[in-house]
């Protein structure tokens, strides 16, 4: 093989996305409160932009100087500045729609005092409206121990201990004790160290700083419960196989019946194996329907885009004319032209956004009357090449468009994402989306006898006798993503035959 070094030409065809396209597309995956906040920030970094904030709850008062989303003239709806020609006809259009402009240029772009009070009364709502941060374990448990009197070293120790602690994990204690001690620890120092521990764990809520599940509930046993002895064997000695539901091994190795056994059993539920989750902070998000599903007079959906509080923007007229000051430098210019490309690129991927997610929305919506008329057994297969073929985009496109957007529906305010299922076919060749047969695996489970549940298999069988066909394995998956235990920990020894 021969290996030489040189220049070499070659002509490459290469595919690349213009800076409008790629706004466009990042315009189209913002769900409408953070399409709010993007056009915050553009009106702060750029000048030329200028807005008429639309309060849906008040009537219109006919503000003629004012342009809306229905009155704006043609000249507003499309300028863009050619760099390679003077713009002449550009200019003129917009000179002609300046009214009265100042006499001196400011450089600085100034609010309204109207918007200024607006924007100070929504941060004062939020902040009014804001949620507390609730108490952690951590600091609970530091606010009782400081009530305790006893020794300091003690109480370091417990503290140290305290900090290991997450209510994540349900409040256990995952670090060993001599790890918590300095190098060289003595027998003293780990007496001192299970001293604190049981401080800790004498604390509320009950159970807290266990080392394992057995000690959690050991913790939180008392002796004047009525089968304290028997649930003490069970926790010390069996806890795995009540896990599994294996009653009649339980019974053979502590002569309890499987009465007695399932009774203790209902006794320990009462007991909290994760004491500290109560303390775990949980995240609600507060959901804004970016689109809201309404009938017609004919009784049909139609989509509406819920983006009255999206701003109408417009391009600055005094900036406009500007431009045709002919006091106005070159640098002055130059920078009015980008900042009126720049505008205009985020007002026509507002108005692509706007007209992209509506087609997208009622395409969905009508593929999925069904779901919508009767319900969750009703839903059909829909996947986003379906979708993007009907309104005639690329899939990419209805991926973005339904990204972090939620519809308002007669069921619920229910994610876009939540219209698109697989699914299978029947024997008759008829779609059914997975969703549908999760349907029918719980309403079988619930129907089973519980002395002899079904198992996979047996499920499979069952799902065929109804036109379902479904490998085990599927079965399985579903089964587990359900929460749905296995036949033998569904299975009530109670009910079963006696041999």
């Amino acid at each position: 093989m021969r290996m030489s070094m040189g220049m070499q030409a070659r002509q490459l065809q290469t595919q690349k996305l213009a800076p409008k396209m790629i706004q466009s597309m990042e315009i189209l995956q913002l769900p409408t409160v953070a399409l709010q906040e993007r056009i915050e920030q553009e009106m702060s970094e750029n000048p030329l932009l200028e807005q008429q904030d639309v309060d849906p709850s008040q009537p219109d008062e006919g503000d003629d100087e004012l342009p809306t989303k229905d009155t704006r003239s043609e000249n507003e709806k499309e300028l863009v500045v050619d760099n390679d020609h003077d713009n002449k006809e550009d200019f003129e259009r917009l000179q002609n729609m300046v009214s009265e402009l100042p006499n001196t240029f400011d450089e600085s772009f100034k609010r309204s005092a109207n918007r200024m009070s607006d924007e100070a009364d929504r941060r004062h709502d939020l902040m009014a409206n804001a949620v507390s941060r609730p108490e952690s374990l951590n600091d609970f448990l530091l606010h009782q121990l400081a009530e305790m009197d006893i020794d300091d070293d003690v109480e370091q120790l417990a503290e140290r201990i305290i900090s290991t602690l997450d209510a994540r994990d349900g409040g256990y204690l995952r670090t060993p004790l001599a790890d918590l001690l300095p190098a060289g620890q003595s027998d003293a120092d780990l007496e001192v160290a299970e001293r604190a521990l049981a401080i800790v764990q004498s604390l509320e809520p009950t159970g807290i700083a266990a080392r394992d599940l057995s000690e959690c509930l050991m913790v939180q046993l008392n002796r004047s419960f009525p089968h304290y002895e028997e649930m003490s064997t069970l926790i010390r000695n069996h806890i795995a196989d009540l896990a599994e539901n294996r009653l009649p091994q339980i019974a053979k190795a502590t002569g309890f019946s499987i009465d007695l056994i399932q009774t203790v059993r209902d006794e320990l539920h009462g007991l909290n194996p994760k004491p500290g989750a109560a303390f775990m902070e949980t995240y609600v998000p507060n959901v804004t329907p970016d689109i809201i599903l309404e009938r017609d007079d004919d009784g049909e959906f139609k989509v509406r885009l819920d983006d009255d509080r999206v701003p109408t923007l417009f391009i600055s007229e005094y900036y406009r004319r500007r431009l045709q000051d002919p006091k106005a430098t070159a640098e002055e210019r130059e920078f009015i032209k980008n900042k009126v490309n720049s505008a205009q690129w985020l007002i026509d991927s507002i108005e692509q956004r706007r007209s992209t997610l509506t087609k997208v929305s009622q395409a969905i919506v009508e593929h999925q009357k069904r779901f919508l008329d009767e319900g969750p057994e009703a839903i059909e297969p829909l996947k986003m090449q379906q979708i993007a073929d009907k309104v005639g985009v690329h899939v990419t496109t209805v991926s973005r468009a339904v990204d972090d957007k939620w519809m308002q529906t007669p069921r619920g305010i229910l994610p876009l994402k939540r219209f698109f299922v697989g699914g299978t076919q029947t024997e008759d060749g008829e779609d059914v989306a997975w969703d549908t047969i999760r349907l029918k695996l719980q309403e079988l489970i619930d129907k089973e006898d519980k002395s002899d549940p079904y198992s996979d298999e047996k499920l499979v069988e069952e799902l065929k006798k109804a036109g379902m066909t479904v490998a085990r394995r599927t079965v399985t998956k579903y089964r587990k993503k359900m929460a749905i235990p296995s036949s033998r920990q569904r299975r009530d020894w109670s009910l079963s035959k006696k041999d």
